[in-house]
């Protein structure tokens, strides 16, 4: 059957449409305004930091020429002599390549560790009191905000040259990474467990490990690999200031102007972060549940 529909009329529908085209141009005002206002800050900003597109354009040319200049002579009837060639110096970067990963292992490991103990003190939800959320919180940013290679240069200059000072650079910095990670995991909970702990009579360590950790650790886990392989990039930097790793190795390649070692080391680098990311990515995976009814 069918059904009328109800005509307003003519003056109440123009004042409806009169509102409704009103409430759409203030808002495409508004819209304009938040562009205008983010376009005026980016050209303040470019300005600032002297980015000069014309500039740009016109040197392009030795960013192309330095990466020619990387690229090795290889050639198909003596290509394994040309690959020889190339990596002629193979074991020691590999050495320091492995060295670079555990630096970046044990940075990661220490890191959350420290976060994992922290996180509980700076969320919202689990704080005993205002204040330890305040310090707990104020301590994860000074962490994380100070560079990492600021760290290791200053455990450099304290405990020498050497692996130890990278180690503990990512260490600091991955306390205030993951610390604040963690602790918007654990406000994402559900609070009804950590009610129902606390209504039993538990305390607030017991009601931690029964009805907080459940939930968190599969999100604990995840994002502590994902650090990880952040890691082994940010310790491939440390040898820059004599952190170890293969970083200082491709710094000697660069002021030297060894450009063939410079894409050698560097193809190093991606392929071992690439193998990392594989890998990380099926453990992240199976821990969040992706892919198990696949």
């Amino acid at each position: 059957m069918a059904t009328a529909i109800p005509v307003l009329p003519a003056g109440q529908a123009k004042a409806l449409d009169d509102a409704y085209q009103a409430a759409v141009s203030a808002r495409r005002l508004r819209t304009l305004m938040v562009l205008g206002i983010i376009v005026v800050l980016i050209l303040i900003s470019a300005n600032l930091a002297h980015v000069r597109p014309l500039t740009l354009f016109g040197n392009i040319g030795n960013f192309g020429s330095f990466i020619g200049k990387t690229i090795p002579v290889l050639t198909f009837g003596n290509f394994f002599a040309d690959m020889r060639e190339w990596y002629w110096n193979f074991p020691k970067w590999l050495g320091l390549l492995g060295q670079t990963i555990l630096i970046a292992y044990l940075g990661t490991f220490m890191g959350a560790i420290v976060a994992f103990c922290l996180c509980f003190l700076a969320s919202a939800n689990l704080a005993q009191s205002r204040w330890t959320r305040i310090v707990a919180r104020r301590f994860l940013e000074f962490c994380r905000t100070v560079p990492d290679i600021v760290f290791a240069l200053i455990f450099v200059i304290a405990f020498g040259l050497g692996p130890m000072a990278g180690v503990f650079a990512l260490s600091i910095h991955t306390v205030g990474a993951l610390g604040k990670l963690f602790a918007e995991v654990v406000e994402n909970i559900d609070m009804k467990p950590v009610e129902g702990m606390s209504a039993a009579g538990a305390n607030w360590f017991q009601t931690i490990r029964f009805a907080v950790l459940p939930q968190v650790l599969p999100g604990f886990a995840s994002y502590s690999l994902l650090r990880f392989e952040i890691n082994v990039r940010g310790a491939g930097v440390m040898g820059f200031v004599g952190a170890g790793g293969i970083g200082q190795e491709f710094l000697v390649a660069i002021r030297n102007f060894y450009y063939t070692d410079v894409s050698a080391i560097l193809l190093m680098i991606i392929a071992t972060v690439i193998l990392i990311d594989l890998g990380t990515e099926q453990v992240r995976h199976r821990l969040i549940g992706i892919g198990e009814h696949r």
